[in-house]
């Protein structure tokens, strides 16, 4: 009977939490992005663009994209960091590019209070809180390749025009939508690679719950190509070396390099 009330106790308490925007967040996730979206025009702010050394932040700017017309957007990035000794897990975000120099970049995050460890379990029982955090590609790919030491790997997607334009919008929608009202991160229905699949329209896959397999999901589905099978394609597609040589570089200077790195 303990037992049994103790697991009644916990499920009440995971269907009774209410999502809240008014917690001590960490640091590079405490500000909430606001989208303002008009006429197929946005902008955002704020919008991340932290840069790192091995050790940790070194500039904890805060800035703003200014006005963009979605019909501007030229080519969606997908980019994959693998779990260190968990093959089975990786988080996804992607990259808006515009124009030389110009990315926008959206990774969708368990957003975790101060001294909050991510546990892929309690993301399961409502343990976060769900964010869309913005943020220049510098931010999102030294955070990664320089202070974590992690692999990255960066494939453009194919995606016709008017696929590239949805996608944007939608995404921009969600963020409006999570500001308006706050929601739950789930380990298994909304994580950072799911998120993104359903925004994009995708069919249910298991990568997107198993997320190591996600760019091996996008191959098979032909949104990333290319020649030579899917461990060719993964082979070029990895950055993070690049990342660490252009990591001081500018933001423009930076998503200028980044992008023709990764079109070699």
């Amino acid at each position: 009977l303990g037992v049994v009330a103790a697991f009644g106790a916990f499920v009440l308490g995971v269907v009774t939490k209410v999502p809240r925007h008014d917690r001590d967040w960490y640091p590079h996730l405490s500000r909430l992005p606001h989208v303002d979206l008009a006429d197929g025009i946005f902008s955002i702010a704020p919008y991340g663009d932290w840069t790192y050394t091995e050790d940790a932040p070194k500039d904890t700017v805060w800035t703003a994209v200014p006005p963009h017309r979605i019909s501007d957007v030229r080519r969606v990035w997908f980019v994959m960091e693998p779990h260190p000794g968990l093959p089975l897990m990786a988080h996804t975000f992607v990259m808006f590019e515009f124009g030389e120099g110009d990315l926008v970049g959206l990774t969708i995050e368990a957003r975790k209070e101060t001294r909050e460890k991510y546990s892929a379990l309690a993301g399961a029982f409502n343990k976060y809180e769900l964010m869309y955090y913005w943020a220049s590609p510098r931010d999102l790919m030294t955070r990664r390749a320089v202070m974590m030491d992690r692999e990255l790997y960066m494939y453009p997607l194919a995606l016709s025009q008017a696929e590239a334009e949805a996608y944007l919008t939608a995404l921009l929608n969600k963020t409006i939508s999570i500001e308006r009202r706050p929601r739950f991160y789930n380990t298994l229905t909304s994580n950072c690679t799911n998120e993104l699949a359903k925004a994009a329209g995708l069919a249910w896959d298991p990568a997107f719950v198993f997320t190591g397999g996600a760019d091996k999901a996008l191959y098979r589905l032909k949104r990333i190509v290319g020649e030579g099978g899917f461990e060719a394609v993964h082979e070029r597609a990895r950055i993070d070396p690049r990342v660490r040589q252009i990591a001081d570089l500018p933001e423009a200077d930076f998503n200028a390099a980044l992008v023709a790195a990764a079109s070699d």
